[in-house]
């Protein structure tokens, strides 16, 4: 093998086992939120609602409608708020097909008299040989298909989801992580997608069926994800392998 390629496989190799490495002999590294969309947005200081004589007269105010009075509107609505995503998933499919199919068919022509033709070339033809039943076909096809499809699912999650951006249309882009470890494995939910102001509810609520472009992911890593997977070597073979 050539020194490229092994120095080449050797990268590989390297970079497939960091993953596992992160927990040898340790439960897995959380993920720093410093870094995050999440974070870079609260920090984000947008600009003021107001101007300052106007502030001032708010603040003064009894019946203050910021955001943060008791009469104000508490849902989230600028870059940097935080909502709750409500991910209730129950969904069931169950499909059968049963097809059943046949069909014969029979096809018999004769020639005895066809112009004396027969008569004639008979005289030719080997012994035994006629042209009395010139063509004779049969022919018969069954068919047979069975299918069944049946999949149920069933995920409650509630996350905290931070407003990472707000669109020109007012559509507000959302995007949010949790992770949690118990002992050797770390469990990560991640939610984003784009939701509209008015389907978010008084208690700061959007259920997941109302964001537009919804990405869901729940997994994990850990010693007990390590053995559910198969080896990396295993998968490449599975992969180039036609048998």
């Amino acid at each position: 093998m050539p020194s490229f390629l092994k120095f080449l496989l050797l990268i590989v190799l390297s970079v497939a086992a960091c993953g596992r490495l992160d927990h040898l002999g340790k439960p897995p590294s959380l993920t720093p939120n410093t870094q995050s969309p999440e974070h870079v947005a609260m920090l984000w200081p947008g600009l003021p609602l107001h101007s300052q004589p106007q502030r001032t007269v708010d603040q003064s105010s009894l019946w203050s409608g910021g955001q943060h009075s008791l009469l104000g509107d508490q849902r989230a609505m600028k870059k940097g708020d935080i909502l709750t995503v409500v991910i209730e998933l129950d969904e069931k499919a169950e499909i059968s097909n049963d097809t059943n199919r046949s069909r014969a068919g029979s096809e018999n022509l004769e020639v005895p008299d066809l112009f004396g033709l027969p008569q004639r070339a008979g005289k030719k033809l080997p012994e035994g040989a006629s042209l009395d039943e010139a063509v004779s076909i049969d022919s018969k096809s069954v068919s047979k298909g069975k299918g069944s499809v049946k999949r149920k699912e069933k995920l409650t999650l509630r996350v905290a989801a931070t407003v990472i951006d707000v669109l020109p249309n007012g559509v507000l882009s959302i995007s949010g992580s949790q992770e949690l470890r118990v002992n050797f494995e770390l469990r990560e939910l991640l939610v984003s997608g784009y939701v509209r102001p008015e389907d978010i509810s008084r208690q700061n609520e959007i259920t997941y069926d109302k964001i537009a472009s919804a990405r869901v992911s729940y997994g994990g890593r850990g010693q007990i994800t390590d053995v559910q997977q198969p080896r990396y070597g295993q998968q490449i073979l599975d992969t180039l392998l036609p048998f």
